[in-house]
């Protein structure tokens, strides 16, 4: 049993169609509603709940977490997705836009994986925490100074619970994903001479897909990725290797 926070669309969606394909039962977070991706989710005859919560209010990730095993029996994936962006040079970077983004992209990461670590440990049968990353967790970006923070913590959060709770049978890894065609990159794409730029780098020579997660999750998700601990696995098309 999985959840996936943020699936209402993007990659988010991409991730809960591909685990409900490998044959997981899926709860569906959305800030409101992730009704559209139940639909796409339904006619694979898996179980599916949707889950809507701001997680931004720092008692939504336990309730989140509460709500998944009361409806779903139980927890054994969770993947943290939900996330926002804010695009600013730096000496305009409001703290508005710094606590937003890392109240969402690390502090909730960590809130979530807290709760499901918990009952995992409670459980005694080990279970798959996936966190969501980014390049700019190796990487500084441009006008995202809060966006790279938050997602440099994801990564270091992830090898910190894995030292944790490797010995307890609870994968802690991260996907960190390329350039991708969502919502949160449209400015860079509409932008032809940044779009130009990033293509020029990414040796398969386009954008990503949510489609293009769906290997990394499923792996990260099942037994093949036992002795997968505290892992950062890149799906960016070649930038990295650049």
């Amino acid at each position: 049993m999985a959840l996936v926070t943020g699936a209402s669309r993007g990659l988010g969606a991409g991730m809960a169609a591909a685990l409900a394909c490998a044959g997981a039962d899926v709860a569906l977070h959305g800030r409101e509603s992730a009704g559209s991706t139940e639909e796409r989710l339904r006619v694979l005859g898996v179980r599916t709940a949707c889950l809507a919560g701001d997680l931004s209010d720092r008692r939504a990730a336990d309730r989140l977490v509460a709500e998944t095993i009361e409806r779903m029996g139980r927890l054994d994936i969770l993947v943290n997705n939900a996330g926002i962006i804010r695009r600013h040079p730096a000496a305009a970077h409001s703290d508005e836009d710094w606590d937003a983004v890392i109240e969402l992209n690390l502090t909730c990461v960590f809130r979530l994986a807290r709760a499901a670590g918990a009952h995992m440990i409670a459980r005694g049968q080990g279970g798959k925490i996936i966190n969501i990353a980014s390049l700019l967790a190796f990487q500084g970006g441009i006008t995202v100074p809060g966006y790279a923070a938050a997602k440099g913590g994801v990564a270091q959060i992830t090898k910190a619970l894995a030292n944790e709770w490797a010995p307890l049978g609870i994968n802690v890894n991260a996907i960190a994903p390329g350039y991708m065609a969502t919502d949160n990159t449209a400015p860079l794409r509409e932008d032809p001479v940044r779009s130009r730029q990033i293509l020029e780098r990414i040796p398969a020579g386009r954008w990503g897909t949510p489609d293009d997660l769906a290997g990394a999750v499923v792996f990260l998700a099942s037994r093949a990725s036992d002795y997968v601990n505290g892992h950062v696995l890149v799906v960016d098309g070649g930038w990295m290797a650049r």
